[in-house]
């Protein structure tokens, strides 16, 4: 064998060796290109004019976010490179595509202010994602504070700040005032997303669901689904709705947390 063959390990092709890729650090990556996928497609759907399925693309973009990051876990196949490419795949699909798909079906109609609404709404979830980078980094941080959100998620403010979509396909009228009222509460959603209200996670360290009821939210998960797929649009309307509501809940359940742990110090 030649000298050059011994050094690179491979005949014929300088350079150093390419080391091979496990297929379990492969699939979540793959998971995150599809999710980009889906977030563009909704982009280019919403133009075309399809907005159901646009709305379809982006709530499949967030269904995949989720997935991909459990299925590296799973597999054990976390990455360095996953998680960038994690985060560059969030500010597509929960912060660019719902805008334009929003701005596309009615925020259009405000011209310039419409436009300067889903900017913002775009901007904001790329900086609450920079902070959640940050923070998660952080090992100072207290394990119960793992249980809560600094803000709203992005996912979540992908669904919420779709709610003028709903209410059109439930037939809201799209008239000026509607569409105005759309750029406000895009603006509103955006700053929900940078904000330090604390969301509550549902990832609180050491919790359990109690054996008995695992029937009940099995029951409950089921009937969700089926009114999701047989009443889309008012699901999801109602789902906003709830989750708005829940925020000053959270918000004071973390307000109690934190002063009966400085009382604890």
């Amino acid at each position: 064998m030649s000298e050059r063959k011994r050094e690179t390990g491979r005949p014929g092709f300088g350079g150093p060796r390419i080391r091979e890729i496990p297929l379990r650090v492969v699939i979540p990556n793959l998971i995150t290109v599809l999710a980009i996928c889906a977030g563009l497609t909704g982009i280019r759907l919403a133009f075309e004019g399809r907005f159901e399925l646009a709305v379809t693309m982006v709530l499949l973009a967030a269904a995949l976010d989720a997935l991909d990051g459990r299925t590296a876990r799973m597999l054990k196949g976390s990455s360095k490179f996953g998680a960038q490419m994690d985060s560059l795949a969030d500010i597509v699909n929960f912060g660019v595509a719902p805008a334009m798909v929003l701005y596309a079906f009615l925020l259009h109609q405000l011209g310039s202010l419409g436009w300067i609404a889903a900017l913002i709404f775009a901007i904001a979830c790329a900086l609450r994602l920079a902070r959640f980078n940050v923070m998660a980094e952080d090992p100072d941080r207290p394990a119960w504070q793992t249980a809560y959100f600094v803000g709203v998620p992005a996912p979540a403010g992908a669904v919420l700040v779709l709610l003028p979509v709903y209410l059109g396909f439930l037939g809201m009228p799209l008239e000026y005032g509607p569409a105005f009222a759309a750029a406000v509460f895009t603006v509103l959603m955006g700053i929900l997303l940078v904000s330090r209200i604390r969301v509550w996670s549902g990832k609180a360290p050491g919790k359990r669901i109690n054996r008995d009821s695992v029937p009940f939210f099995i029951l409950c998960a089921v009937l969700l689904v089926m009114l999701f797929v047989a009443y889309t649009w008012y699901t999801l309307t109602a789902g906003v709705i709830a989750y708005l509501l829940f925020l000053p809940l959270s918000a004071r359940a973390y307000r109690l947390r934190e002063l009966k742990e400085s009382a604890a110090d």
